[in-house]
């Protein structure tokens, strides 16, 4: 009698979205090497969505790099010992909450994430940086940032930004930043 191999089932089983559920946080150092990392764990948090159209999971998963990216950049959290701390919810049944929450402001760094608006055409055409809050702002329903502490004597403490997706059916498109 052969022996074969049954296959193994999933680690975690998918189940449906339901409105006021959490992934476990979860930290990264504050180095650009931890972004595959980071992107790795976030799919296998998503494949934990029941009917996630695999689309809009690659979606978050680029808008997440992307903040992971800038927290790194901008903030505390790329310098020695910095951390970067990843959240993922739904505030509804039907909406994906992703936030990515820096070490706080650096004094050479903007203490606030914003989109470079004061470019020209010819400095889009040449610049190499400074497209990625673009992209998350065309690729989610919302996104903004707060601080982490709302205190005046905190700040500086840390800035979380998130952005909003929308869940939707499988084969059915999800609604994007530009088409709101």
């Amino acid at each position: 009698m052969p022996i074969v191999p049954r296959p193994r089932a999933p680690l975690h089983t998918p189940t449906p979205p339901f409105a006021g559920r959490r992934w476990p946080c979860r930290v990264y150092p504050g180095d650009l090497v931890q972004a595959a990392g980071l992107r790795e764990d976030l799919r296998a948090d998503l494949h934990r969505l029941e009917g996630l159209c695999p689309d809009l999971a690659e979606t978050v998963v680029l808008c997440a790099s992307e903040m992971f990216a800038n927290a790194c950049d901008h903030s505390r959290s790329g310098q020695s010992g910095g951390r970067v701390v990843r959240t993922l919810s739904m505030p509804a049944a039907w909406t994906l909450c992703l936030s990515v929450v820096d070490d706080g402001a650096r004094f050479d760094a903007p203490a606030c994430p914003q989109i470079p608006y004061h470019r020209t055409v010819e400095e889009w055409a040449e610049s190499e940086r400074g497209r990625g809050l673009l992209l998350i702002e065309q690729l989610a329903t919302s996104w903004g940032s707060r601080a982490v502490v709302d205190f005046p004597f905190c700040s500086g403490l840390g800035t979380a930004v998130w952005a909003e997706f929308a869940v939707t059916a499988p084969g059915i498109a999800p609604a994007t930043g530009a088409e709101r």
